[in-house]
């Protein structure tokens, strides 16, 4: 049996019993302007705690799809370590999902609602991998998926999506169109939509990869970097590691690094700037976190106040060369989102102290996204008919 929880907005503080009917906060959603983040953005708040933070759902387990969803491993990369100088590093490898990403953690316990409201189908924007990611939680739990992509995501995960049975919905135009668009066909339709930060159980799925990075520690990590889109894995992060906190598991907060591409970079901006501006057009290798709005901006940038998280830029060379390094060196091939955040340690080397513990958050799977990775290799032109050829 679950635990009691209920939605509180983040904004107003208003509560909400957690039901399809509401999604973000009815009064703060009102103040919703044009190309900016979503208000009203909703958390989930449980009253009373179990002895195991495993157990922080606000889904009964009897509505969760029979798939191997979260556990990932949490490893010493040993050659990686002796490379960029931090004796404590660790890799969190979430593209050892069935999906190949972080974004099975948000699906299975949206395919779980679903399944407790009888909602046979869910709707969702994606760049790739929360659509691929949907399709096949959706697939195990016998709901349809429809999935809005833009014109130019990563064939690999459109293949993804369409093996595992998803209608899959092309999109002439960016992300932010295929947003707008799914969120007016699930109001027509009435199907569920996914999507990211609307949806409060994205945020409260993807919580689940902080409560095991300090099951698997055994304490609390010193740093944790993190590859920053819509804010959405962001917060969860920090909602994972607060909701230990409110449990007297942990005693406080570990830096969290926001890594967002230099050409997608609005978290950083409204760091800076103190709040968002008229998006500019983003451009990047790493489509994952490719947005122009982030739309779950305002609450991302909240937790980077409330705890003093840092943003960091990374270039998309420096992205390359950390994704040829995580393969060539720990054997992890990353998706360039995923590499992100092992690029934002690199640029950060000198602010750490070089004993911490440290945990980057690969978030994907390098198969996702070969186009990607063909620019940081020579791929072997010339064939041979004889081994002498080689010497």
């Amino acid at each position: 049996m679950s635990l009691k929880a209920k939605y509180v907005c983040s904004e107003c503080g208003r509560e909400y019993p957690i039901s399809p009917e509401t999604m973000v906060c009815p009064d703060c959603s009102k103040l919703q302007k044009p190309n900016r983040p979503l208000r009203g953005i909703l958390d989930v708040h449980f009253e009373g705690y179990p002895s195991d933070p495993r157990e922080l759902l606000p889904i009964e387990r009897e509505f969760l799809p029979n798939i191997p969803i979260g556990n990932t491993p949490l490893w010493r990369p040993e050659r990686l370590r002796d490379r960029s100088g931090f004796e404590n590093l660790y890799i969190k490898d979430d593209s050892l999902n069935p999906t190949g990403s972080l974004k099975d953690r948000a699906s299975f316990l949206v395919a779980a609602f679903a399944r407790k409201h009888n909602i046979a189908e869910i709707t969702v924007a994606s760049t790739g991998n929360a659509g691929s990611s949907m399709a096949g939680i959706g697939a195990a739990a016998g709901l349809s998926i429809t999935v809005f992509v833009p014109r130019n995501a990563p064939r690999a995960k459109l293949v993804q999506a369409l093996q595992y049975g998803a209608r899959v919905v092309r999109v002439e135009g960016n992300y932010d169109l295929a947003y707008d668009l799914s969120m007016e066909y699930s109001a027509r339709n009435g199907s569920l939509s996914r999507n990211t930060a609307f949806n409060p159980l994205t945020i409260e799925g993807k919580k689940s990869a902080a409560i095991e990075i300090f099951l698997q520690l055994g304490h609390a990590p010193d740093a944790v970097f993190v590859p920053v889109g819509d804010g959405v894995i962001l917060a969860g992060i920090y909602k994972g590691f607060a909701d230990l906190i409110s449990m007297g598991l942990m005693d406080g907060m570990p830096a969290i690094y926001a890594v967002q591409a230099e050409g997608s970079d609005a978290v950083c901006r409204a760091v800076e700037r103190g709040d968002f501006g008229d998006p500019i057009p983003s451009s990047t290798t790493a489509d994952s976190i490719c947005v122009d709005v982030p739309r779950n901006g305002y609450r991302a940038l909240a937790y980077l106040r409330e705890y003093g998280g840092r943003c960091v830029r990374v270039s998309d060379g420096e992205i390359l060369a950390a994704q040829h390094e995580l393969a060539s060196s720990a054997g992890v091939f990353a998706e360039p989102a995923a590499a992100a955040a092992y690029a934002g340690l690199l640029s950060s080397r000198d602010g750490l102290d070089r004993n911490a513990e440290i945990v980057i958050l690969i978030t994907g799977n390098g198969l996702k996204d070969i186009v990607s990775a063909e620019k940081s290799i020579e791929f072997p032109e010339k064939t041979v008919s004889n081994i002498e050829e080689l010497f």
